[in-house]
């Protein structure tokens, strides 16, 4: 019968693996362990902790809270680990090195992550990025993702109080539609004129959130569900409808750059009204200790996002 009290270190690595690989065989795999020496190493340390880690199923395993409290620390346990190892193994020459798997808006990831991530990789060579795109709210402990990058309104929770968050820079929404779309069916003037419009939804945030004015005298909520044409959980598919004339869209500023200043799109109620400002961040589960590997390309995202989104690309 393995033992394992929650400061043994072995047992950490091993927790922090199963988590990682989402398997306990893939787990044991990595580590050279048979898969009931993983197991046995897992129930020992729940045994100590006196707290259920894993919620196991015949097709996945997922965190409890105690076990996403207590992976934080083993993460950071795990990536030291294998530094650490590197150096003595004489591979390691004390700068970062591993895999940071990231998580990204499509439509963001396409535009503005190519860049800094080619920098990034022609600077820390060792350092290997695995980049996946979707524009649903990943779960960073239990999908295994080390850093997602994030938009959210002002009021927007990024995700829990275990995760920390970096602002890499700072948009916000635009209304807008299509020259012949406003020429067919009118200019809205005010917030309430919208019921009078047909409105593409992004299905991924709140309506209140998305359809969302402010002036001087207060907030007005834009259009009801009666009024939305279509809804769709891609960005970029709303753009490409806006610009086909198919309704009135509520985009990140950074999306439609191009399209506003060549005139495809138009903005609307933006001199007296005002849409939510957003905030683009850089997101973690690693405490604030998070591996070498995953700091420094944190921080140079941090240093390229600095001055802002810069010019529309392609323009």
């Amino acid at each position: 019968m393995v033992t394992a009290g929650p400061g043994d270190v072995v047992a950490m690595l091993v927790f922090a693996r199963v988590v990682e690989r989402q398997s306990f065989t893939a787990a044991a795999k990595v580590l050279g362990l048979s898969k009931s020496g993983v197991s046995e190493r897992v129930t020992a340390l729940e045994e100590q902790l006196g707290a259920r880690l894993l919620q196991r199923t015949t097709r996945r395993l997922a965190l409890t809270p105690a076990g996403m409290a207590f992976y934080e620390r083993c993460a950071r346990v795990a990536a030291e680990a294998d530094e650490a190892a590197a150096v003595a193994a004489g591979v390691g020459d004390g700068r970062p090195r591993g895999v940071v798997r990231v998580n990204a808006p499509i439509t963001f990831a396409q535009m503005y992550l190519a860049s800094p991530l080619a920098r990034f990789l022609r600077a820390e060579p060792a350092v290997r990025v695995e980049l996946s795109i979707a524009d649903r709210h990943v779960d960073l402990v239990s999908e295994g993702v080390d850093l997602a990058i994030r938009i959210a309104g002002a009021t927007a929770p990024l995700g829990g109080a275990s995760l920390m968050a970096r602002r890499l820079t700072t948009d916000r929404t635009v209304c807008c539609g299509s020259p012949a779309y406003l020429a067919e069916r009118g200019t809205p003037r005010y917030p309430a004129d919208l019921v009078q419009h047909t409105c593409l939804r992004y299905s991924q945030v709140r309506a209140a959130d998305e359809w969302h004015f402010r002036d001087a005298l207060g907030t007005f909520a834009g259009p009801g569900e009666s009024a939305v044409g279509l809804a769709a959980n891609n960005g970029t598919v709303l753009r490409e409808l806006a610009l086909a004339g198919a309704g009135l869209a509520v985009l990140p500023r950074h999306m439609v750059l191009a399209e506003l200043a060549q005139g495809r799109l138009v903005p609307i109620l933006e001199d007296a009204y005002r849409s939510v400002d957003l905030g683009i961040f850089a997101v973690h589960a690693h405490g604030k200790h998070p591996p070498a590997s995953l700091r420094v390309l944190v921080e140079h995202l941090v240093a390229w996002f600095k001055k802002g989104l810069g010019d529309p690309p392609g323009s």
